[in-house]
């Protein structure tokens, strides 16, 4: 009985060999000596396809995932990412931008290179996986994986780092399993235990990067099944650590953005579970749809309306299942490798199929991100059988084959490169998305949020007016709207529309806020006020709206209540240089002066350029008599800006102490040029002409701030002070 057990074996192992075929020399399978060289034209192939992103920067999601993100930039961090909701589904990932903004901050290059760079250690990584399970043409199939376009997606764009990353250990992780399989089945105790602890420490560590690696255990025992030739239950018990790892990285990933992920009205789609599986069935023809012809490619597809009560909406779905089957059943030569790849690719698709709930599904039920794992399998199927065909054509001729699969793999690269090429900037993405999709709303919006940072003003506001019209419920593009209409000025049609988006989304925290900022500017303080407290009811972390509150209660007279949230700003963000000026200034206001100057000094040591605070800093050097040392301050604020009205102002009035009357009508003058509308500039040129002698020019000006305010009195005793005196040396 024994030796029958044996024998039984090692048919399986045969079965396994024999299924996998002889690999094609060069473009699948070289030889140990020569692994270098072909691992490298990999590594370069992605760096060459993926140049054009180096000069791009921070695009759509990379707001919220790295330059916006409080546990990146603002007051939370580390421990946040790790024990709070703000883990989302990719704890590590986030701790991988957060190092590297602590090693570089906001300078985009490093970002991408660290994309490039991950996703071409992946494809050595996929190229050792595939020789390791003996797949042909390996190396062909890793290429074709690295430089397809729809990969483009997931390297351009940094927050997809999540996607690179969990990838790295994902396949890490599969092949030290592989190579515990192998040293087990091969007899040999030595090494299994190690190979064993490495693949369920890689495991955790892509599951902590992305939780759409929770397909592991499935994925192992897959692979246990084509290198044994036959399923064995033990391999079930081989990854039950595995399956926990999974249970908890599934249960982080709706702990942190839970089943329905918006809370926006304008974007909530209620999907039935018949909706589910039949956009899965479609979703899964897609995909690989798109891996055999990769045309037309966008960053947001047309969205899908299903009719569930056809029958025919379910064809897809089951397609699925019987191609499954049948490939499982058959005996051919090419249906185990077929069943392989195909089983593995609807397996890595599971998470994302819209069978679970996540936000972008809002925009679209597809996108070329989330096949960035499950691609591999078809893709390597290709790789094998296009070294199997180039041996069958041209047998024998490795320089020729190898000359092939260059040749396509190039093709490949160049569709990347091009794709590549719109992630440069976000008007070229969202301008290419509308191109494909011209109905996308959320394009439009994006495209408009980048003209607003470039104030592009008119062409924003026209790329908003067309979001809500395809989407008048959409709170982002009412907010949007508002913050156009503020900077041209137009307050009352931005506080309408501030008011709609919080309308729409009474959680809509940055709404709240810019509601409050407009009513300010309309001078209705505690309506603002009561704006800005519904705002940190919302988000109590949102260090702006406690900033906003201070502004609101400064101008209401109320200093004491004004430093509070100026602190609690600064101890949200010690680095907010605009709070430590305000607090400067309620501090000023309470006569506490040299506490004021301490915050000046803060401000100016985070931003040497804020001409406000220097100028602020200077007034209050002026306030303790430190008059040379406040006229330098001043003359620094001008250099650093030229035409800031204030600093030409108050180094006038400072000059004019000195008694240096000429200087400081020529500041005074310079001021006027900025701002000729200002009265107080206007009155203290006047009184400065006046000590000067040149009563004419004082009663000028004293005429010019009477005419703008007609209240004035200091102007209007001047001036008839001045009228008197003139009329007296008239009689003379």
């Amino acid at each position: 009985m024994a030796k029958r057990h044996q024998r039984k074996k090692a048919a399986g192992r045969k079965v396994s060999s024999s299924s996998t075929g002889k690999a094609a020399s060069i473009p699948s399978s070289p030889g140990p000596s020569r692994d270098w060289f072909w691992g490298l034209a990999l590594v370069l192939g992605v760096i060459l396809a993926y140049a054009p992103v180096w000069p791009a920067g921070f695009i759509w999601d990379d707001e919220g995932f790295v330059t916006g993100n409080p546990c990146i930039t603002g007051p939370l961090g580390l421990k946040e990412i790790w024990t709070t909701s703000a883990a989302d589904i990719c704890p590590l990932s986030l701790t991988t931008i957060w190092l590297e903004y602590a090693l570089w901050g906001l300078a985009p290059l490093p970002y991408h290179l660290v994309n490039v760079f991950q996703h071409a250690a992946c494809t050595v990584l996929l190229w050792l996986v595939l020789k390791s399970l003996r797949i042909p043409g390996a190396w062909l199939g890793a290429a074709l994986w690295a430089l397809h376009p729809v990969q483009a997606e997931s390297v351009a764009w940094i927050t997809e780092i999540k996607n690179t990353q969990s990838t790295l250990f994902f396949l890490l992780s599969i092949l030290f399993f592989i190579r515990y399989l192998q040293v087990k089945n091969g007899g040999k105790p030595m090494g299994s235990g190690r190979n064993y602890g490495l693949t369920l420490l890689f495991a955790a560590l892509a599951m902590a990067s992305k939780s759409s690696t929770v397909i592991l255990p499935a994925i192992f025992c897959l692979c246990a099944w084509w290198m044994e030739g036959r399923w064995q239950w033990r391999n079930l018990a081989r990854v039950i650590p595995v399956c926990l790892m999974a249970i908890a990285s599934f249960a982080l990933s709706v702990w942190t953005q839970g089943l329905p992920s918006e809370t926006d009205p304008g974007l909530k789609q209620t999907r039935t579970w018949p909706e589910r599986l039949a956009t899965a069935g479609d979703a899964i023809w897609f995909y690989l749809g798109k891996l055999l012809w990769p045309h037309p490619l966008t960053a947001i597809y047309p969205r899908w309306d299903i009719d569930t009560g056809q029958w025919f909406s379910y064809l897809p779905l089951l397609a699925v299942i019987i191609m499954l089957f049948v490939l499982r059943h058959k005996s051919d030569s090419w249906s185990r490798p077929c069943f392989f790849a195909f089983a593995y690719f609807v397996t890595a698709l599971l998470p994302i199929l819209g069978l679970v709930n996540m936000g972008f599904f809002h925009y679209s039920l597809v996108a070329d991100h989330f096949q960035y794992l499950a691609s591999m399998g078809p893709l390597a199927l290709a790789g094998a059988g296009l070294a199997r065909f180039f041996d069958l054509i041209i047998p024998g001729k490795q320089w020729l084959q190898g000359v092939l699969g260059a040749g396509l793999s190039l093709v490949l690269a160049a569709l990347s490169w091009q794709r590549a090429f719109l992630y440069a900037s976000p008007e070229k993405l969202w301008t290419d998305t509308l191109a494909q999709n011209p109905d996308c709303w959320a394009a439009h919006n994006n495209l408009g949020e980048g003209y607003l940072k470039t104030d592009q003003l008119d062409k924003a506001l026209a790329q908003f007016q067309e979001t809500l019209a395809i989407n008048p419920n959409y709170a982002e593009a009412h907010d949007n709207l508002g913050d156009v209409y503020l900077r041209k000025g137009l307050v009352d049609q931005a506080i309408s529309e501030y008011q709609r988006a919080a309308q729409i989304d009474p959680a809509f925290a940055g709404a709240h806020d810019n509601f409050g900022n407009a009513l300010l500017r309309k001078g209705k303080v505690d309506e603002a006020i009561a704006q800005y407290q519904k705002t940190l009811e919302i988000n109590p972390n949102f260090t702006q709206a406690y900033y906003n509150l201070g502004i609101a209660f400064l101008q209401k007279g109320l200093a004491d209540q004004a430093i509070i949230q100026f602190q609690t700003a600064l101890k949200l963000d010690p680095n907010y240089a605009e709070a430590c000026n305000n607090l400067g200034a309620a501090l000023l206001e309470k006569g506490e002066l040299d506490e004021a100057i301490n915050q000046y000094q803060k401000a100016l040591a985070i931003n040497a350029n804020y001409v406000e605070a220097r100028t602020n800093f200077a007034n209050a050097l002026v306030q303790k008599g430190q008059m040379d040392d406040a006229v330098g301050q001043f003359q620094k604020a001008l250099e650093t800006d030229p035409y800031f009205a204030l600093a030409h102002y108050s180094l006038g009035n400072a000059l004019a102490r000195q008694g240096q009357l000429d200087a400081a009508s020529a500041q005074y003058q310079e001021a006027l040029k900025i701002e000729p509308t200002n009265t107080k500039i206007h009155y203290n040129l006047g009184v400065t002409l006046f000590q000067k002698g040149d009563l004419n020019g004082a009663a000028a000006q004293f005429r010019e701030a009477l005419k703008l305010d007609p209240t004035n009195g200091r102007a209007q005793n001047s001036l008839v002070e001045i009228e008197t005196m003139l009329e007296q040396r008239g009689r003379k």
